[in-house]
């Protein structure tokens, strides 16, 4: 039989797609293209906020009515948050957002049977990593390697804890192992992914710190560069900082999530740390790693956030410099505190406060990318795009170069001027391939 998945959300959902993919290969299947009329359709679903309900909703709607006929199957955190609306929509497996080889083996037999089926867990009560293999299907330049799964900060706006479980911890034993199969399939960057890769090894013997495993990888497979997801701030000290710094292969981009500029707004989104900690990991990070990119994610008409509040953030976001950054409109979520919290904004207030920092990003953004003017920098090509081969920057600055299919290649370019979402460059063709 033939599968098509679609997958929404974060670079963990990623990773389990094509994982489940290469599961469904094992058992002597084929996967087709998401626009095909294929035997079964899986749709890996994000609730990170309510627009992606919404989405979710929409593209099990569109399968259906690609092919009536076909078995689809929903997975992820919102089939596991809100089973009975799935179910509503007329799937045939809904899953959670765990066992996915146990997932797979019931879309078969659901398949098979055409009897509607479910499997879901408790996701509080999960306690083990679940090992599943890595590497997709197509060719691709970047792999995800997910090294950790659940969180229990319990942030006041967030579900991902209730749909995710606890902290779960690959051994480092597997994620060397895994990243040495990645390297002999011929990837040339690797992103250690998970739920909040900073709380990797609090469930393991002796409580391992995060940079333990980074080195390890980095040093078992020195040739693919190795970048890391996003960090909660806290884990960024002088002694991981100094650790990190030593490994030649890190590419120096860090993603600190912020989601908020004002200590007060913080507290109530019941975030750990304040904004004097946040500045502090930030020029600890540009001592060690000078001229880095540091990205974050921004939350803004928070409950109750005032006019000066935001204000507070878009001078804090202004002094911390951002590279990049991802601004996202609060959204509702049932059954986490701040829904139920007073000094719920409007839609229009919402959209100004959004464009505003969106300006803000975008100016910042263009900044940095003003700095690399003139630099040579390695960049790994990735695909074509109108003309132009396209790739990114350690730094994860997109690059656009006026070339023929480099793909896969790690080639030195001298970067000339901002351009589109990124940077335009040309080849430095006196150099060797990286």
């Amino acid at each position: 039989m033939q599968f098509a998945f679609y997958t929404l959300g974060c670079k963990t959902n990623q990773y389990e797609t094509q994982a489940m993919e290469r599961l469904l290969l094992g058992r002597g299947h084929t996967i087709g293209s998401f626009e095909d009329v294929c035997d079964g359709y899986v749709i890996n679903t994000c609730s990170v906020t309510a627009v992606a309900d919404k989405k979710n909703r929409a593209v099990i709607r569109r399968c259906r009515r690609r092919n009536p006929k076909a078995v689809i199957a929903v997975c992820g955190c919102y089939s596991q948050r809100a089973p009975e609306d799935v179910r509503a929509l007329g799937v045939d497996l809904v899953g959670g957002s765990a066992q996915r080889r146990e997932f797979i083996a019931a879309l078969v037999e659901t398949a098979r049977t055409r009897q509607p089926g479910q499997l879901l867990d408790d996701a509080l009560a999960r306690r083990e990593f679940e090992p599943l293999p890595p590497g997709g299907l197509a060719q691709r330049t970047r792999a995800m390697l997910k090294v950790q799964d659940g969180c229990v900060n319990f942030c006041s706006y967030c579900i991902i804890p209730y749909t995710r479980g606890p902290i779960r911890s690959a051994p480092p034993e597997l994620a060397v192992e895994q990243a040495k199969a990645l390297e002999a399939m011929g990837y040339r960057e690797i992103v250690l992914t998970g739920i909040e890769i900073a709380g990797w090894g609090a469930d393991l013997p002796g409580k391992p710190p995060l940079s333990r495993l980074v080195r390890e990888v980095c040093l078992a497979v020195p040739t693919p560069r190795l970048r890391l997801g996003s960090l909660e701030p806290r884990i960024v000290t002088e002694e991981f900082c100094r650790e990190l710094a030593a490994l030649p292969n890190l590419c120096p981009q860090f993603h600190l999530s912020l989601q908020s500029g004002c200590d007060s707004v913080l507290r109530r989104m019941r975030r750990k740390y304040d904004t004097g900690r946040y500045l502090q990991s930030v020029e600890l990070l540009r001592r060690f790693f000078p001229g880095c990119a540091i990205t974050t994610d921004l939350i803004v008409a928070f409950p109750g956030e005032t006019e000066e509040e935001f204000a507070q953030t878009l001078a804090f976001i202004r002094r911390c410099a951002f590279a990049d950054m991802h601004i996202f409109p609060y959204s509702r979520r049932p059954g986490t505190p701040a829904d139920k919290m007073p000094g719920q904004h409007d839609n229009a207030t919402k959209e100004r406060r959004s464009a505003q920092a969106i300006a803000l990003a975008e100016e910042m953004r263009r900044d940095y990318c003003l700095e690399l003017v003139d630099t040579v920098q390695p960049v790994l090509f990735e695909q074509t795009e109108g003309g132009y081969v396209t790739g990114h920057a350690p730094s994860y600055v997109k690059i656009y170069v006026p070339a023929a299919d480099l793909r896969n290649r790690i080639l030195p370019v001298r970067l000339t001027v901002p351009f589109r979402d990124g940077m335009l460059g040309q080849l430095e063709l006196d150099q060797e391939e990286v």
